[in-house]
């Protein structure tokens, strides 16, 4: 949904504030402000991601020396260089879980869901896909160096439009999953239990985004960021997106009531990264 709102001290949310947005901050590397609509994982502050509009993980982060509103990016990455694709050696392997293919306008991806570890998420965002939620949407934030987050608004008229949801569903950060390059996690609010639609594929490793623990002192909350999954084919097509050029565009989140209502985001692709199509492509 990163992509939110996030309350950190670093990310500062203007305008609507969405909870993908804000659960997409950065915790694991150094964070950014921006504060996006839809959901999106929020990240700790000093690097908390929010997203804005309903769910969103949106880490925060600034682009080109300016301050995001949506997500917070924590602190960059400790090694900026991409890790090893994960699809390469995934993609060989017997399918754990079920498989969903992304078409998208910048080429396609698969997904592996993980039911094992992550059984609401995974049956969450499955009831998404089979409902064609996803197909029309488009990656509204895109925070390089973090994490590009979607799932949450449709273009109407040529704008982002959000759309309107299921109930939330209950966080499932503490599976031992960790928020690494080529995960998928549920965007989401300061709200632990607050995601919805909202996702945010991750493009480096952020430890800040899973829960804040002795062994992981980095993170930006007990609560974390509740990863279901990974990419297993076409991360090259996730660092195509996650290098689009982004900046502020006027979308249209809905508010506490629900109403729809025009506020400026941060961090959107200035050439939309539209979602044609997502199917379960197979099940184990």
């Amino acid at each position: 949904m990163p992509p939110g709102t996030l309350e950190a001290s670093r990310m500062k949310l203007r305008g609507i504030a969405f909870p993908l947005v804000v659960a997409l901050a950065l915790v694991g590397c150094g964070q950014k402000e921006n504060a996006d609509s839809g959901v999106v994982p929020v990240v700790p502050p000093d690097s908390v991601a929010s997203d804005q509009g309903s769910d969103a993980v949106d880490p925060v982060a600034s682009s080109n020396g300016a301050e995001k509103e949506a997500a917070a990016d924590p602190d960059p990455a400790p090694d900026p260089t991409p890790a090893e694709n994960p699809a390469a050696s995934a993609s060989e392997e017997k399918p754990s879980g079920p498989r969903i293919t992304f078409e998208t306008s910048e080429g396609s991806f698969v997904l592996e869901l993980d039911p094992v570890n992550a059984p609401i998420s995974t049956k969450n965002f499955l009831g998404y896909v089979n409902d064609g939620f996803y197909d029309g949407t488009i990656f509204h934030r895109v925070i390089d160096d973090f994490m590009i987050q979607g799932g949450g608004f449709e273009l109407i008229d040529g704008k982002g439009s959000q759309k309107v949801t299921k109930a939330p569903i209950v966080n499932e950060a503490m599976n031992g999953l960790k928020n690494d390059r080529g995960t998928i996690s549920m965007a989401r609010t300061s709200d632990p239990d607050s995601a919805t639609s909202q996702f945010f594929i991750n493009v480096v490793d952020n430890p800040g985004l899973d829960p804040k623990t002795e062994a992981n002192p980095t993170g930006f909350s007990p609560d974390g960021y509740a990863v279901f999954g990974r990419v297993v084919e076409g991360m090259e097509v996730i660092d195509t997106i996650r290098k689009t050029e982004t900046g502020i565009k006027r979308m249209m989140a809905r508010a506490p009531g629900g109403d729809l209502r025009e506020s400026p985001m941060t961090d959107v692709p200035l050439r939309n990264a539209v979602i044609k199509k997502a199917s379960v492509s197979s099940s184990p």
